[in-house]
């Protein structure tokens, strides 16, 4: 035992054993077992305050010093207080500084000279058991303090007790009465008693006030003279679920203000209202529901329907500077349509399209730009999502509902009508970057992506705001209300201003594979020698070779562009790819294992020979490869000497592709060693006075300059001819294309590297290139791909 309870317990200790004292805290911590902020110390000085208490009587309570009268009452007092129950209020939650939850509940007592507010506090509730309204109680021990306007409170301590007195002692109190108020009859600015029957009960509210957050509910209440509508406020809330309230229910509501709102009289919740449900005189609700092909202007009005179709919220300033929000939706039945539209709090409800709702209290109206009925929310109105009432509409719309699941993939690309609007659910597939472009009405922004399920993949354009909707490659979506339109090689869907892109429900995903799955699904792995022209839906697993600078160039719409060409290689062959944009932004590495996911094919036949490339866009992926997909990957080493075999020259002959040579350059020619070609049409450029092509008509600000350093390489085993182009003629040189146009334009000489070409006869090089057989000269020549080294 603690040294502190020790020292209350000698206090009384010739009254009672330790035991006895013990026994006491004990049972009186069960009886506050609720009341988190009572330790064992202020139970054991409650305790010994009662035993002190009862024992020696107070002068206080003496009949020549009483204070209990209710007009005689000080703040600071601490003294018995006497008088009739005239209210008890429902109980209400808080939460202390501390965090701890707590209860009160106000109690008005009045005796011959007044009335006065009595605060039970959390330890005190217990009390409430003992007594009702008309009952006259004792209490000792309330601390009187000054309340709201003014008017005194008295405030019981957790010493304090109460004791229920015969009522016949006290024929000067006033009665209690219990007057029943119909509904029908409720007067402006009066506290009433009525009995009803909940029609309905809103969903929590929120609204600012002052810079402080509030909250409410609205219960509809329906007695056999009519309807109302009363409101509880902030923690007052909480009594819908303390009580148990359902719609349907019957109720007692003791000490309700009257409050005038619009042409009607309401009831508004106070601290001193009590709730009481119970089995009482009152009609049962019949709810009638209107269809909605019978839809007129009016008020108060009930649907059920099924959700075909869900925008997203619209935030708006008010004329008062405040945000409010909207949000439309729409509804079917078995007899129409019609878009309702959801208020403030209410256009956030989390309401999906295939939903049933019930919405009650509506006001419906004319719109004169649809020329149809819609369906408007108001502060009273009640929205419940799937709700069990009226069991053979909500079977038929369960049965309309079945039309409106999401198509599978592989049925949206069957689709023949363009603009046609569709529901989707897969996976992000690929994803590109935001992009911005200009329109007449100013900047907008586009993003593409694909979405795949087990079916199959689909091109999707994202818009404006859909655009910056953080998505991610992997993550499960469902896409509402996207239009059909017919892309460059198959259907593709439009994601704009009417399209809604939210979490798809369980039910969507439950067969849907994961990104991994869909992976091995719908793509192909191909080695490089197997690919063909147009193959579509294929994985390449591939090291790169060989690496260009990214290069930026200008589109036919006046936009901004960039492409990079890398060479890919595996242990079948290699292959050149042209990659786009942010893909020719992405770092690579000589020596870098990727994986290249649905790239285009396609068949060049430029710079002397045909060959297939590949084209890496925004449809395309290209990501580091994992441990897995290196399985059978040759290291960087093993796939030079796989790809590039070293052969003397005497053996090469046109079907020498891919093959590395070394020897000795000469007959190096430097004469005329840059080739001006057109920007537009990359002819061999032939420019009038006024900088026109003559071949394709384009004005040229800036030719097109290719560099070619034409010579001999010859070996132990013979020699052949070849010509250095572009960046591997650089190489060989020594200089950059610029360099040389520079060098040229300022000498006014073609041949003016013409030392410095010559300079390179005698060098050794090591070479990777092709050997074709030049018709021309009937000879076989050698194009240098790649200039792997040269020794001056």
């Amino acid at each position: 035992m603690k040294e502190e309870i020790k020292r209350e317990y000698q206090k009384i200790k010739d009254r009672m054993s330790l035991e006895e004292f013990q026994e006491r805290i004990e049972k009186r911590k069960q009886e506050l077992d609720d009341v988190g902020f009572m330790d064992e110390l202020s139970i054991a000085t409650m305790i010994t305050d009662e035993i002190l208490r009862d024992e020696n009587e107070l002068i206080s309570e003496k009949p020549e010093h009483r204070l209990d009268k209710i007009s005689k009452l000080e703040e600071g007092a601490s003294t018995p207080l006497t008088g009739r129950v005239m209210r008890i209020s429902s109980p209400r939650t808080f939460t202390t500084r501390k965090g701890k939850d707590g209860k009160l509940t106000n109690v008005i007592l009045a005796d011959d000279t007044g009335e006065i507010r009595t605060v039970f506090w959390t330890e005190n509730i217990k009390f409430l058991k003992k007594f009702s309204e008309g009952d006259v109680i004792r209490i000792r021990d309330v601390n009187v303090k000054g309340g709201f306007g003014g008017r005194k409170e008295a405030h019981l301590m957790p010493r304090s007790t109460v004791e229920v007195l015969d009522p016949s002692d006290f024929p000067e109190f006033p009665e209690y009465t219990e007057e029943i108020t119909p509904l029908g009859e409720l007067v402006e600015d009066e506290e009433v008693n009525v009995i009803a029957r909940i029609r309905g009960i809103s969903r929590v509210r929120t609204f600012e006030r002052d810079g402080r957050d509030g909250k409410f509910v609205t219960l509809e209440l329906l007695d056999s003279t009519g309807s109302t509508t009363y409101t509880l406020w902030n923690n007052d809330v909480n009594l819908i679920e303390e009580l148990g309230l359902e719609e349907g229910d019957a109720v007692k509501i003791l000490g309700a203000q009257t409050r005038r709102r619009d042409d009607s009289v309401t009831l508004t919740h106070t601290s001193t209202t009590r709730i009481i449900r119970g089995d009482y005189d009152v009609p049962e609700v019949r709810e009638e529901i209107m269809k909605i092909g019978d839809l007129h202007e009016k008020d108060g009005v009930t649907v059920i329907g099924l959700v075909t179709r869900v925008y997203e919220p619209i935030e708006f300033e008010r004329n008062d500077g405040t945000t409010g929000s909207l949000r439309s939706v729409e509804v079917t039945d078995d007899t129409g349509s019609a878009r309702v539209t959801l208020w403030n709090d209410d256009a956030f409800l989390k309401i999906n399209k295939g939903d049933i709702v019930k919405i009650s209290g509506a006001r419906v109206e004319f719109d004169e730009y649809s020329n149809s009925y819609r369906i408007n929310t108001n502060f009273n109105t009640r929205i419940t999502i799937n709700p069990k009432s009226d069991e053979s509409l909500l079977r038929l719309l369960e049965e309309y509902r079945e039309h409106l699941r999401p198509l599978k993939i592989s049925q949206v690309l069957e689709i023949e009508d363009e603009g046609e609007e569709v529901d989707v659910v897969g996976r992000i597939f690929s994803l590109t970057d935001p992009r911005e472009f200009e329109r007449e009405d100013g900047t907008g922004i586009v993003r593409s992506m694909e979405l795949a399920d087990e079916t199959g993949k689909i091109r999707v354009s994202l818009w404006n705001e859909k655009a910056q909707k953080p998505l991610n490659i992997g993550d499960a979506i469902r896409i509402e209300n996207a239009r059909i339109r017919f892309g460059l090689y198959s259907v593709e869907l439009s994601a704009g201003r009417t399209t809604r892109i939210t979490e798809p429900l369980p039910e969507d995903i439950q067969d849907l594979p994961s990104f991994e799955e869909l992976e091995e699904m719908l793509y192909t792995t191909k080695k490089i020698d197997e690919l063909e022209e147009d193959n579509t839906d294929i994985r390449i697993v591939a090291r790169v070779i060989d690496l260009f600078d990214p290069k930026e160039f200008q589109r036919g719409d006046g936009t901004p562009g960039m492409v990079r060409t890398v060479e890919f290689a595996d242990d079948t062959g290699s292959i050149r790819a042209s990659l786009w944009d942010e893909k020719a932004e992405m770092p690579l590495s000589i020596g870098d294992p990727v994986k290249i996911e649905n790239p285009r094919v396609i068949y060049r036949d430029d710079m002397g020979g045909g060959r297939l490339e590949l084209s890496i866009g925004r449809s395309s992926r290209i990501e580091a490869a994992t441990e897995r997909d290196m399985k059978l990957l040759p290291s960087f080493e093993e796939l030079q000497e796989i790809l590039y075999p070293l052969k003397n020259i005497e053996d090469l002959d046109d079907e020498s592709r891919n093959v590395m040579i070394r020897g000795e350059l000469n007959e190096m020619y430097g004469g005329r060693i840059l080739s001006v070609k057109c920007p537009s049409c990359n002819e061999r450029l032939d420019m009038n006075e006024e900088n026109i092509c003559n071949f394709c008509g384009e004005l040229v600000d800036e030719p097109r300059y290719l560099l070619m350093i034409p010579g001999w390489i010859s070996d132990d085993t013979g020699e052949i001819r070849t010509i250095f182009f572009g960046r591997e003629a650089e190489k060989v040189l020594g200089m950059t294309t610029r360099e040389v146009v520079d060098t040229i334009n300022r000498s006014a000489d073609e041949s003016a590297l013409q030392e410095r070409v010559e300079d390179l006869n005698g060098a050794t090089v090591t070479v990777i290139g092709n050997a074709e057989f030049d018709e021309y000269n009937e000879e076989l020549r050698f194009i240098p791909r790649k200039v792997v080294n040269i020794e001056l």
